[in-house]
């Protein structure tokens, strides 16, 4: 996905694509809070189970750390407290609420602390599919009505399916966000240069950075 593209989605429900220095900082580490340890200060407890579970499925460990040895689930839960005006919040609760519903009910059970990878797989496997340029146009349009009648009438229905496909979609895209503004990433994974100098106008990737994207 284009950055572009991956930072619009990211908006509709996290409502803005930029973060405090301070919030940028709980990804400069790899000292991983353990999801036993760490308490939410947006999330409640369960969600916070389940959002660590969720991100380290869409950026698993290999041969880089996986999203919460870098506190990328630890940057959702702050992100959302400190960044989020109250309608965004309601919003992201919302998408939230009918993912996870969906999971519960599709997996037979009844707490989001019951839930594994198993579990989670298939709504991700679902709601993260490639929309047409039409669904997604549509989906986009529910989402704007939904925030102008909030403005106008202080409620709005959305669609359950539209509000799995923002979270998951919404999900995704911040963890690779948080992820890549991460310090290991940045500047063991991504192409990285400190003090940036020589220009080269034209040349292949592969040849300046071998094929890597360059650190944000």
């Amino acid at each position: 996905m284009e950055r572009r593209t991956a930072l619009k989605n990211m908006g509709m429900a996290f409502g803005y694509t930029v973060a405090a220095p301070t919030l940028i900082g709980l990804v400069q580490s790899c000292n991983s809070k353990k999801v036993l340890d760490w308490t939410p200060n947006f999330l409640t407890k369960d969600e916070g189970v389940a959002i660590h579970t969720l991100v380290d499925i869409i950026l698993p460990k290999t041969d880089t750390p996986s999203a919460t040895e870098v506190n990328v689930h630890v940057f959702i839960d702050q992100f959302a407290k400190e960044v989020l005006p109250p309608e965004h919040q309601d919003f992201l609760n919302l998408g939230m609420d009918k993912f996870f519903g969906k999971v519960l009910s599709d997996a037979q059970k009844e707490s989001l602390a019951e839930l594994n990878e198993e579990d989670f797989t298939p709504a991700l496997s679902t709601y993260l599919k490639k929309r047409t340029k039409d669904v997604e146009e549509a989906h986009n349009k529910a989402i704007g009505e939904y925030f102008m009648a909030i403005e106008q009438n202080g409620s709005a229905v959305l669609d359950d399916e539209i509000a799995r496909y923002m979270f998951a979609n919404s999900i995704r895209d911040i963890s690779i966000w948080a992820y890549k503004n991460s310090e290991f990433v940045g500047e063991q994974v991504l192409a990285y240069l400190p003090i940036p100098g020589q220009y080269v106008p034209c040349d292949t990737i592969e040849a300046l950075t071998e094929g890597k994207a360059w650190s944000l």
